[in-house]
């Protein structure tokens, strides 16, 4: 961290060359003048230039990442962090001044040769081609974004698998002999308000009231906040496990989860585990008729795009196929 509170203030202690650089160490009375004071310094180190990658400096991309993560990222989801030091780690850790999108490019055919999912390539790209737009609106990059004008790789849409009412009976009753007796209503929680498996198992009595669960941003994969109205029967069920002690309504269920359904002989596509139950609430939900405008505020998905992988399943969906083909005004 090059700015840390202290004592005495904030203190200001990093190397603008990397490793074995010059250090600069100062300590202010507020978090400002010392974010202030080592973006000047940093701007004096690169002659007048902050981190333009069109002139040589031995700036790395690690300390690149370091540098977005104390002025941005760390209000962010750590996720992105933590995957961002490691792509820097299996790039090479390059000079930022010979970083290109070649160097990128290379990378993920090697990656993809290896057998690496391309989403999991579109995320690494995604967030380092962030990492430098966020730098450069923070006035901390000058110079093209090596990564702007790449693509992200293609992936084919693949069917979204989700349960059906004999297969929901089948796991809710399984998942009542198991050993963990959180299971049954974290599992109830996902089929009835389309919450991811983290949101549902992270549930705390204060998020249940009104008849709503209440999906606090910083808890959620977009960082907005959600309400989604449930029935009174599981409302019932969650408030009688607030005991006043524990905050958390579950514990971890994972393991379990994975078994019941296993002895339920449910079949599953790689990767759709727990997410299936998602899948499952917004699959019945449009099968059920109900609207995706809808379904895309309870999912909270922030692109409508996202949202219309279920509109398929609407019974309306595409009907006038039916209505206005030749045949149907065939004499």
């Amino acid at each position: 961290m090059a700015i840390s509170k202290s004592d005495k203030g904030w203190k200001v202690d990093f190397r603008p060359g990397g490793r074995g650089g010059k250090r600069f160490r100062r300590v202010f009375q507020t978090k400002k003048e010392a974010q202030r004071w080592e973006i000047v310094i940093r701007e004096r180190y690169l002659s007048g230039k902050v981190c333009d990658h069109t002139k040589r400096s031995s700036l790395r991309l690690l300390d690149l990442v370091d540098m977005w993560h104390e002025h941005h990222g760390k209000r962010l989801h750590s996720e992105q962090f933590r995957s961002l030091k490691a792509l820097a780690g299996k790039l090479g850790n390059p000079l930022v001044s010979s970083f290109s999108v070649d160097r990128f490019v290379v990378y993920r055919e090697q990656r993809l040769s290896e057998g690496r999912a391309p989403a999991t390539l579109n995320h690494e790209h995604a967030y380092l081609r962030a990492m430098f737009n966020d730098l450069e609106r923070a006035g901390l990059w000058r110079g093209d974004n090596p990564l702007r004008g790449l693509r992200q790789l293609k992936i084919p849409e693949r069917e979204l698998s989700f349960l059906t009412i004999e297969q929901i009976s089948k796991l809710l009753e399984e998942s009542e002999k198991g050993r963990n007796p959180d299971l049954p209503d974290v599992i109830r929680v996902c089929l009835s308000a389309g919450t991811r498996w983290n949101e549902a198992e992270g549930l705390r009595g204060d998020q249940v009231r009104e008849g709503r669960i209440i999906l606090h941003g910083t808890g959620t994969k977009s960082g907005k906040t959600r309400s989604v109205p449930i029935s009174e029967d599981l409302e019932q069920r969650l408030k009688l496990r607030v005991d006043g002690k524990e905050p958390k309504l579950f514990r971890s269920c994972y393991a379990a989860f994975r078994s019941a359904l296993k002895r339920s002989e449910i079949e599953l596509p790689k990767g759709q585990l727990t997410h299936v139950l998602r899948h499952t609430f917004a699959s019945h939900f449009m099968m059920n008729g109900g609207n995706i405008l809808t379904l895309q505020k309870i999912l909270g998905h922030q692109s409508l795009a996202m949202t219309m992988r279920y509109a398929h399943l609407s019974p309306d969906h595409l009907q006038e196929a039916v209505r206005f083909n030749p045949l149907s005004f065939k004499t």
